[in-house]
């Protein structure tokens, strides 16, 4: 997984086994960690990883970083592999690993508290998992479950809610405290809901991302939902026939630190859909512009500035940023931070580049849909023809030996 984020003024990004950070403002030693040469799991954790992991082990993961996330103030970051690590790091004044847990699944995301001391990870069974910040080395605590597969993660900016959603189209937002205690559901969503935000500054809002190709805002408490966005309807005009049935998936949703821009990036789409926020009257998001990318984008992130950075599947130039002037987002390809990162970022993009053109990371959660009333109407005239043909078979026989009875009473009574 191709992710990008900033810790202050470090831009980091993940690929492949690798998180690197890089100091976009000076020119210090970046920070690289490898999960292949990580510590491994102990082995005397190897039979319950097994048993709870459906037979897969340590030694069977990939090293792959599935996920990671910086805390609100920058100074802590965390990320998860599919070897199931679950890595912590203070990045302030300096990098340090601080440690390495095990999760009991492969994780899907992970989520700081806003207080810092608490980080949580959902995993592909659809359980969530709180690990101790205060306390590194203690073993994650099971918090609460949903039927299928958890695919986003967040919370409200006051610690009072966690808000996760699933394979299922469900929204669920439960007390952090409490999380049997559900508060509501945001419902609405007609494929697997991808992508969560509850955009700063905006304590009440949560944007929601899916499958379906749309994007929804609720005022989450409550479970309303303020506005649906289709960005089909936002596209230009498809460039063949067979993209205009095409729904977008939507896999990142991310908010400028103001919350005054929302940028929505939808996979295998070579743009990103820009809103700006309407806080006159009634709250709503406002399409504001489409920048169009030379290659499609693999993730995006704000800058403390305001600046959206992408990340872009190309070799020659993997990065780009943008900044709002004017009422416009432009290309600022001469910015001294761009330059300085990308300069420090080719020589690890190069040597994993061809990792990045994976296939679709959602194409296998979408449900397979079929008439269920047309199939039954068609068994239906089947079995009816069947016994149709049934009965005119053992009439016949039956007409047969009536007639020849009856020519036999003829018979008879002729001779008498």
């Amino acid at each position: 997984m191709a992710a990008v984020g900033f810790c202050g003024d470090w831009f980091i990004f993940t690929c492949d086994k690798k998180l690197v950070a890089l100091d976009s403002k000076q020119n210090r030693e970046s920070f690289v960690f490898d999960c292949s040469t990580a510590e491994k799991k102990p082995p005397k954790n190897t039979k319950d990883d097994n048993n709870s992991d459906g037979g897969a082990t340590e030694e069977s993961g990939s090293d792959k970083v599935l996920a990671f996330a910086v805390s609100p103030s920058g100074k802590l970051v965390a990320l998860t592999d599919d070897t199931k690590r679950l890595v912590l790091f203070r990045c302030e004044p300096s990098w340090q690993c601080i440690s390495i847990r095990w999760v009991v699944r492969r994780c899907t995301s992970l989520m700081f508290s806003r207080a810092e001391d608490e980080l949580l990870a959902s995993d592909k069974s659809g359980d969530v998992y709180s690990f101790s910040v205060v306390e590194p080395q203690r073993e994650g605590e099971l918090k609460m479950g949903h039927l299928s597969m958890l695919l986003a993660l967040s919370m409200s900016p006051d610690d009072k809610y966690i808000i996760t959603a699933d394979r299922d189209e469900k929204i669920r937002v439960s007390h952090l405290r409490s999380p049997y205690n559900i508060q509501s559901f945001c419902l609405g969503h007609q494929q697997f809901v991808s992508a969560l935000l509850v955009p700063p500054g905006l304590p009440h809002w949560l944007l929601s991302g899916s499958g379906d190709g749309t994007m929804k805002l609720w005022e989450y408490e409550s479970g309303r939902k303020l506005q649906s966005l289709d960005l089909k309807e936002l596209e230009e005009t498809p460039s063949t026939e067979a993209d205009k049935h095409k729904k977008p998936t939507v896999c990142r949703i991310t908010s400028s630190p103001d919350a005054r821009h929302v940028a929505v990036q939808c996979e295998r789409v070579s743009s990103v859909q820009l809103f700006t926020v309407d806080r006159e009257g009634e709250e709503k998001l406002v399409p504001h512009s489409r920048l169009s990318l030379p290659h499609c984008p693999l993730d995006m992130t704000f800058d403390p500035e305001g600046r959206l950075w992408v990340l872009m599947d190309s070799g020659d130039v993997p990065l780009q940023m943008y900044t709002h002037r004017r009422d416009s987002w432009e290309c600022d390809a001469e910015s001294p931070e761009l330059n300085r990162v990308t300069e420090a970022f080719k020589p690890h993009w190069e040597t994993l580049e061809a990792s990045t053109r994976t296939d679709s990371r959602f194409e296998h959660l979408y449900k397979v849909s079929f008439d269920n009333v047309t199939a039954y109407l068609q068994k239906k005239q089947q079995r009816l023809e069947e016994q149709q043909l049934k009965r005119g078979k053992t009439q016949r026989p039956n007409s047969n030996k009536k007639v020849r009875k009856e020519t036999s009473e003829a018979g008879t009574r002729s001779s008498t």
